[in-house]
């Protein structure tokens, strides 16, 4: 499996400016222009597509910032963290998603028993972090594309509605037997954690890197639709419900990353929790269709084949966003894999990092 990897084949260059260049979670390409997202910033780097400059086959560069609340009224703060771990491209919006979890304070070296206690016990919710967004995209100068708050076809940039403590996703779990009682633990404690997103064209699949459930990993599936200033959770379509649960058995690794390919949904899959572990990219062959045809609320879907494993080590290297290659950047069909926490093989330099290449077999 290893030989579908090439490591460190795309070189990622940011500046002292950039919103993100270290820990990357999110990914998606319009046209040459490379969109990312991490999980410490409000906003999203554009990278452009250069020349090479030394062994890699591909390299972006020249970012440009885009700081969310140019776009939307967010939740909380224009700097407050929103830990965006999805991103999505329809053809019209740019669509991101923020976790949706709490967090919980770490113990620290040096600190007294009770300090740490005092930390560990310590719980907060960063409001940023509850948002799933659509920010219209147009061609700007050059032809480039570029994100706008309102487009000249009248499409606007939109939130799902909610406030700094609850939105519309949350509220619609709060009372789910199987993902409400989670919204109360942080992620890192395999609590809610939404870690990525696929559109399907009338709905979306939001999947969770926890709960993770007796080895169940989860993904939902909604449709956010314009209403008025925000975004509402419509009935999807084949009933009257607004949401409906899938659970797949991906050998007890939550969700870290999701890409409808064609008809095929692929998925980054890795522990959940601060667990070190495999990082694997599983393939549901017919996704689309069987999930356009199913009409159940809740349904547990086949096992699925492993496509590979990604390189990952100790504490450092865990993929957490990839996306297709578009076909006239590759020689051959080709995923792109961007890490969190990137080892000092992968983060050559303060504002470089590299990312790997993957066969689209």
């Amino acid at each position: 499996m290893k030989k579908l990897i090439k490591r460190h084949a795309v070189r990622l260059e940011f500046d002292q400016d950039s919103l993100v260049h270290l820990n990357l979670s999110g990914a998606a390409f319009i046209g040459d222009t490379l969109w990312v997202a991490g999980d410490e910033a409000c906003g999203i780097d554009r990278l452009t597509r250069l020349p090479p400059v030394g062994p890699e086959t591909l390299r972006f560069g020249e970012p440009v910032n885009f700081p969310l609340a140019d776009f939307i009224d967010l939740p909380g703060d224009a700097d407050d963290e929103a830990d965006l771990e999805g991103m999505a491209f329809d053809g019209r919006c740019l669509w991101v998603v923020g976790s949706h979890g709490l967090k919980r304070k770490n113990a620290k070296p040096g600190r007294s028993a009770q300090d740490n206690a005092r930390r560990l016990a310590k719980l907060s919710l960063d409001s940023n972090r509850l948002l799933l967004a659509c920010i219209p995209v147009e061609q700007g100068e050059c032809s480039v594309p570029t994100l706008v708050p309102r487009a000249s076809d009248g499409r606007r940039a939109r939130r799902l509605q909610g406030d700094e403590r609850t939105n519309a996703l949350t509220r619609l779990l709060a009372d789910d037997p199987h993902f409400g009682p989670f919204l109360a633990l942080p992620g890192k404690d395999n609590g809610f954690d939404v870690e990525g997103m696929a559109l399907l064209g009338e709905s979306m699949l939001l999947g969770l890197r926890g709960p993770v459930l007796r080895g169940w990993a989860g993904l939902l599936e909604v449709n956010p639709r314009a209403q008025g200033d925000h975004l509402q959770l419509a009935a999807l379509q084949g009933g009257d419900a607004p949401l409906r649960k899938h659970f797949l058995n991906l050998g007890g690794l939550g969700v870290r990353d999701l890409h409808m390919d064609g008809d095929d949904l692929y998925i980054l899959a890795g522990p959940t929790m601060v667990l070190d572990g495999d990082i694997r990219l599983y393939r549901w062959a017919g996704a689309r269709q069987a999930l356009q045809t199913n009409d159940e609320p809740v349904i547990f879907w086949p096992d699925l084949p492993v496509v590979c494993t990604l390189p990952h080590e100790p504490g450092t290297d865990r993929a957490e966003a990839f996306c297709a290659l578009p076909t006239h950047l590759a020689r051959s069909p080709s995923w792109l894999a961007l890490y969190d926490a990137p080892a000092p093989a992968r983060h050559p330099d303060e504002f470089t990092v590299l990312g790997d290449l993957v066969a689209r077999a």
